[in-house]
């Protein structure tokens, strides 16, 4: 009697017995690898073939945190690969493998038989040339598939119009397959507001003017715009610090503004919920002005460009970074290359966080010093700011955020696709002493889960605090890259970003089908395969010579835990001592 599917796909653990048994059966054991991404005509040749050469063929399939083909790919979620290949009558089992090639299980399992398919016969690829060592090391044979693979899965998915339902199978298995769930990311946003947040970057005014454009300009072909409201927004590291406030975690803010608007600033600031220290060092505030119509930006305006703080106000935001850093336990760094981030500020932060690395930061100006930012843990890019910063805007984004991670020595990249969604790189370890420090990275995806796009002021401010704070709370990549995905979703839909509040990001996320415990597929009791482990997939740092293995960021507290606060004004004033107004949660600090 016939297997059913489910009965085929075993677990890892599972299929080592069994190679044992067909062994002392005396049993020839075939074993095939790859994507299988869209099982098409092609495969079914090559794993026909590979079927007649012995008495079992046992395919193995990359895991979908391995594959590196592309945003969005695979297209298939790895369990619904999985059950078609077993529904294929001459498949005896299936295994998902959760390494980026095929070597660890041809050294347990050691096949009799190792089918590629025909394109390997005269390849070059490293991978492959590993694994066809280690096939030869034990006297096993490596056949390349005869008849010619006609159909390509790349350019099948390619030429597939987007499919809705396909897109929310592959979320789920995403959220399945690392313990993704709302009870889980309510906990983690319960820890994410006990998080002590320093903020260091770039102020930006962005004020925009509301217009009506139904006029023609009378003395000229030009559009005539009608004012009819203003707003203004925060930007920059404001907006980081914002985002931060409004889940619930403690904030303080260091930063310059203009002495165009010196009494207006620090009030503006903490009518927002922030408290920190402000320089007013720049002759001019950094402004942009946007005019709008009809919910489309039209034209935007900057004033106040990149203007480096001098050297006094350098060491007036070195001391309040020196007294402030030993309290948090998250250093945001958010530089938009207007002069705030200097090299002598991230030097006094190295100093002062007593060899802990910077723990996030992101550079969305062309003008940042992103190698500056050397060893910290999270980086947030758009993939634009990526490749300029890789200076390649053609190869693949996997071996951009590669040479980029490995010049900053930076641990994880989040790069914000905008419409595409979200791509999270991670290294295999975290310990730069490790050898898989500078391995093929792992990688994940979700797409936009934005249900439209109106504006994305502020976004990707947002999406940085939200994935620094999951990690600094020891939350897994993949949960701090899902709520960066649902913080974008929630933030690109209305004018401003404003910042998402913990209440609203909770009410948004008991709504997600994606996060609910529902199954699509699950192994047979008949057979000892059991489901995937849920657990992230991300490799940990290895721990210290006896220090237990931890997940995620560790992060030092000062003890005892004490509370950030702004810094209290000087008990004797001077006529240089800062300008506090009474009962203001801003240090104002006057150039001097």
């Amino acid at each position: 009697m016939a297997r059913k599917p489910e009965q085929k796909v075993i677990t890892s653990d599972r299929l080592f017995a069994l190679v044992q048994e067909l062994r002392l059966a005396g049993r020839t054991i075939v074993q095939c690898h790859g994507c299988f991404d869209i099982v098409h005509p092609g495969h079914i040749r090559y794993l026909q073939f590979a079927r007649e050469l012995g008495d079992v063929l046992l395919v193995s399939l990359t895991g979908d945190a391995e594959i590196e083909k592309g945003p969005g790919r695979p297209l298939i979620p790895e369990d619904m690969r999985a059950e078609s290949l077993a529904a294929l009558e001459f498949v005896d089992y299936v295994v998902i493998d959760a390494s980026p090639t095929a070597c660890a299980l041809l050294n347990e399992i050691r096949p009799d038989v190792y089918v590629k398919g025909r394109e390997y016969a005269q390849s070059a690829d490293p991978r492959f040339a590993q694994e066809r060592a280690i096939v030869e090391s034990y006297g096993g044979r490596v056949v390349f598939s005869s008849g010619e693979v006609v159909f390509s899965s790349t350019r099948l998915v390619e030429s597939l119009r987007s499919n809705g339902e396909l897109e929310a199978d592959r979320l789920r298995a995403f959220c399945r397959r690392n313990g993704i769930a709302t009870q889980s990311l309510r906990q983690a946003l319960r820890a994410m507001s006990k998080v002590r947040v320093l903020v260091v970057g770039d102020l930006i005014e962005e004020r925009y003017e509301f217009c009506d454009a139904s006029e023609v300009a009378a003395d000229a072909p030009v559009m005539s715009l009608r004012r009819l409201d203003s707003a203004c927004y925060w930007g920059g590291a404001a907006a980081v610090a914002r985002q931060a406030a409004a889940l619930g975690a403690e904030v303080f803010l260091i930063t310059a503004a203009g002495r165009d608007e010196t009494p207006a600033v620090g009030e503006a600031l903490e009518e927002i919920g922030l408290a920190g220290h402000l320089l007013i060092e720049r002759p001019e505030m950094p402004r942009r002005t946007t005019y709008v119509a009809d919910d489309a930006k039209l034209l935007k305006v900057s004033a106040g460009g990149s203007a480096p703080i001098d050297s006094s106000a350098e060491r007036q935001a070195a001391a309040a970074l020196d007294a402030q850093w030993p309290r948090a336990d998250l250093l945001l760094w958010s530089d938009h290359g207007l002069g705030m981030v200097t090299p002598a500020l991230l030097a006094a932060a190295s100093a002062a966080a007593g060899g802990r690395r910077l723990v996030a930061a992101h550079t969305p100006g062309q003008r940042a010093a992103l190698d500056q930012l050397r060893g910290a843990e999270l980086l947030l890019l758009t993939e634009r700011r990526l490749r300029e910063a890789g200076n390649d805007m053609s190869s693949g984004l996997s071996a951009v955020a590669w040479n980029v991670m490995h010049r900053t020595a930076s641990q994880s990249l989040i790069v914000w696709m905008r419409k595409r969604g979200l791509i999270a790189f991670d290294r295999r370890s975290h310990d730069p002493r490790s050898s898989n420090w500078s391995e093929r990275l792992r990688s994940e995806y979700v797409g936009s889960l934005a249900a439209h796009a109106l504006d994305s002021l502020g976004v990707e401010e947002s999406m940085l605090a939200v994935a620094a704070l999951a990690r600094a709370a020891q939350r897994p990549l993949e949960q701090a890259l899902y709520l960066a995905s649902a913080v974008e979703a929630l933030t690109v839909g209305r004018m401003g970003g404003a910042g998402v509040a913990a209440g609203e990001l909770n009410a948004w996320l008991a709504h997600r089908a994606e996060l609910q415990p529902a199954s699509r597929f699950v192994a047979s009791s008949e057979t000892d395969a059991t489901p995937r482990d849920a657990a992230p997939t991300i490799v940990d740092a290895a721990p210290a010579d006896g220090e237990a293995p931890s997940r995620g960021v560790v992060v030092e507290r000062s003890a005892p835990a004490a509370r950030l606060s702004p810094q209290p004004p000087p008990p004797t004033p001077g006529p240089d001592a800062p300008v506090t107004a009474p009962g203001s949660r801003f240090r104002v600090s006057p150039a001097e």
